[in-house]
């Protein structure tokens, strides 16, 4: 119940209250990460570009490197957070991702002249780029929302991110079925859809932090998170074995948003809760009159104050670059230029190129790797989404196992990052010498890996440099990865490709100009590339093991102790504020109740 004599009036201030409160902008975040899965299904829709434009393996190649490169680039979305309200970033990254998607559609679909690939090239990388500026916009404001809890936090919202990919598919076959082209048009409209409908839900709230009560409620959307995407492992198994009519896409569509929105109620139950308590605590305020209250403003203060003061006043302006090498400790707040210009930013940039970049080119590339090795095209899917899924699974897991490790036993982050990053290492390895049904466990450990990173890279990020650039920052550490993702996908994994493809052609007695496509089959179509890929891993272990080396003091401390002495100090100010003066208590004063 809303409370004795709750009539409208109650239901509509409850309401209000709900949209207005962090956990239904908790929820909206969710869904808001949700739905940025474009990125994450190139896999499927990048053979209908390949074959409508007549592309060879580089070129697509090229394209997924622009693909990976927009979504890289959040250094511009960080600037623009820094000085604009949430609301104008996400306006913003709605406007990109629909002209950006929408002009790849147009192309393949015939509606216009077929464009200069340096056009596609131009189109995908702002669709992709969009994604920037909703991760900026939700993440950085959930993390200053609930900062005590930030790794479990972040692996939540990152989950859903890995997971949007498998949801978007099954909107999308319940809404076009299967039609690749139309993935497409609706990976142009459907996040902007979502973006418009919650964009003054992300915000920041300035509440008493209640940790223990925030990582209940967290554990709950793990929870939620996890059945939905164990459902959703479960029908694209399902899925694989024989084909669904549109009928079915419906109803397992259906299943999907249900379980997206049961967070909601989660949300309304803690609000109700809130609602409930103030109506509880709530008495007649008294009203205290002090006849002379310019006793308590004429009291002098002490010469020490007032000269403290005047000399806070006259300290004169520092140029920011004066302070560039003079870091603060691990922990406290970084400038940018401190951030970028640091040892360990330099180490997670390698790390960043390294480990994201080789992921990134394995799971760009798994189409074409399944259809190498004779896999049938719904096989190929199931990859894809097993990809989308464990990414999820490897977000949400690796948060909040590294969270427990780090408040119980003082086990690093950077130490687990060392850690997937070499499970990523035999991933890659079993793609380049495979068995049968091993490109089944690649995809899962490829995916896994790929989001625990993530997650990993992102929470690291907060915790050595701060939050208070966190939205410029956390974009710096991974803009290494469309580099890596050019270098590995582009020069190594293209340029083989095709290289084994020619000779496949010579063997047959045909030319390059006598094929629309260039189409490799078999193992060695990849062994080199992904040899290539599994050492470069190898060095991004040893960069963060570095890493692990210089911060394992840092992390044997209590990083999270800032935090939990500004919510002592906002309690005391609280109620110091509800006490009465001592002077003003020896004046006459009028007290009445109202």
């Amino acid at each position: 119940m809303l409370g004795t004599g709750s009539g409208l009036k109650n239901i509509v201030r409850f309401t209000v209250q709900v949209l207005r409160g962090r956990w239904f902008m908790l929820f909206a975040a969710i869904l808001l990460m949700g739905s940025t899965g474009g990125i994450y299904i190139f896999g499927i829709y990048s053979k209908e570009i390949k074959k409508t434009m007549g592309y060879d393996q580089t070129t697509l190649n090229l394209l997924g490197f622009f693909k990976d490169l927009g979504s890289s680039i959040g250094i511009f979305s960080g600037l623009i957070a820094e000085v604009t309200p949430n609301w104008f970033v996400l306006l913003v990254g709605t406007s990109l991702n629909f002209v950006g998607y929408f002009m790849v559609w147009i192309s393949i679909s015939g509606h216009i002249s077929k464009p200069n690939v340096w056009q596609m090239c131009l189109y995908i990388c702002i669709g992709a780029n969009s994604q920037n500026f909703t991760l900026t916009s939700v993440m950085v404001t959930s993390v200053k929302n609930f900062p005590e809890n930030r790794g479990t936090l972040l692996g939540l919202l990152k989950g859903f991110t890995g997971l949007s990919g498998a949801v978007m598919m099954q909107l999308y076959l319940a809404i076009y079925g299967n039609d690749s082209k139309s993935l497409i048009l609706f990976i142009a409209w459907f996040p902007a859809v979502i973006s418009l409908f919650f964009v003054y839900a992300i915000r920041l709230i300035e509440v008493v932090r209640q940790s223990s009560v925030e990582r209940t409620v967290i554990y709950k959307y793990l929870l939620i998170s996890g059945v939905l995407a164990l459902f959703i492992m479960g029908i694209t198994i399902t899925q694989n074995q024989k084909n669904f009519s549109h009928a079915g896409y419906i109803v397992t569509s259906t299943v999907v948003c249900i379980l997206l929105f049961i967070p909601l109620a989660i949300s309304i139950k803690e609000e109700l809760v809130v609602w409930n308590t103030i109506k509880q605590n709530v008495k007649p305020p008294k009203v205290i009159t002090v006849e002379t209250p310019s006793l308590v403003d004429s009291i002098p203060l002490p010469l020490t104050t007032r000269q403290l003061g005047k000399e806070e006043n006259q300290k004169p302006t520092v140029s920011c670059f004066s302070d560039v090498f003079n870091l603060p400790e691990r922990g406290e707040d970084y400038t940018i230029l401190q951030a970028i210009l640091s040892i360990d930013m330099l180490l997670l940039i390698i790390v960043s190129f390294c480990g994201l970049g080789t992921s990134l080119t394995a799971i760009d590339n798994l189409g074409q790797i399944g259809e190498s090795l004779g896999y049938p095209t719904l096989t190929i899917r199931t990859f894809v989404s097993l990809i989308s899924i464990w990414n999820y699974f490897g977000r949400v897991c690796v948060g909040f196992v590294s969270e427990i490790l780090l408040t119980k036993w003082k086990f690093p982050r950077t130490l687990v990052m060392a850690i997937i990053l070499l499970a990523s290492c035999i991933g890659h390895i079993l793609i380049a010498f495979p068995l049968p049904g091993s490109i089944y466990c690649a995809s899962i450990m490829i995916g896994f890996c790929y989001g625990a990173h993530i997650t990993l890279i992102y929470t690291v990020i907060s915790e050595l440099f701060g939050l208070k650039h966190y939205s410029t920052l956390y974009n710096c550490g991974v803009l290494a990865m469309p580099l890596g993702s050019y270098v590995f996908n582009v020069r190594v994994a293209g340029f083989l490709y095709d290289r084994e493809a020619l000779k496949q052609l010579k063997v047959i007695g045909l030319g390059r100009d006598s094929v629309k496509e260039l189409t490799c089959i078999g193992k060695h179509c990849y062994r080199l590339c992904f040899i290539i890929l599994a050492g470069t891993t190898f060095i991004g272990a040893l960069s963060s093991f570095i890493l692990f080396i210089r911060t394992k003091k840092f992390y044997q401390g209590d990083i999270y102790m800032k935090f939990r002495l500004e919510k002592t100090m906002a309690s005391t100010e609280a109620e110091n504020t509800e006490m009465v003066s001592p002077i003003a208590s020896n004046t006459k004063c009028k007290v009445s109740n109202s």
